[in-house]
């Protein structure tokens, strides 16, 4: 597979199944069926735990240049994922001003290129 759009792909997983994995604890109005804040602590774990294993299978294929990969991994992570929130955010989906998004949901995205860029920095003093 093409790296870019395996980057890309690995990406919207990353939005796609902590998104999948938050209905069974949200109703059809939108109330957590469990308390808010366990909710957002099991999507910060579920996130990590896909972005993670996703960071380690991509960097599997890359032989150099790892810090730079690191950056652009967790840069276009970052943007694709801010991205498709912001689309639910302006259509109405979550029931929250782009303000609020960003100080309850959105800084959280940041996690990415923090582990991306750690790892390509790691991978680097291995070789």
């Amino acid at each position: 597979m093409n790296k870019y759009l395996k980057i890309v792909l690995f990406g919207f997983l990353i939005w796609l199944i902590p998104f999948i994995a938050g209905f069974p604890f949200v109703d059809t109005s939108g109330n957590f069926l469990i308390p808010e804040t366990f909710f957002k602590s099991i999507m910060i774990v579920v996130g990590g735990l896909v972005g993670v294993t996703l960071a380690v299978i991509y960097f599997r294929e890359i032989g150099k240049d790892h810090v730079r990969e690191g950056v652009t991994l967790g840069v276009v992570w970052l943007m694709i994922n801010l991205g498709l929130d912001l689309v639910f955010v302006s259509v109405g989906f979550f029931s929250m001003t782009v303000t609020q998004y960003f100080t309850e949901i959105g800084l959280r995205y940041l996690i990415m290129p923090i582990y991306t860029i750690g790892m390509g920095y790691a991978l680097k003093q291995k070789l």
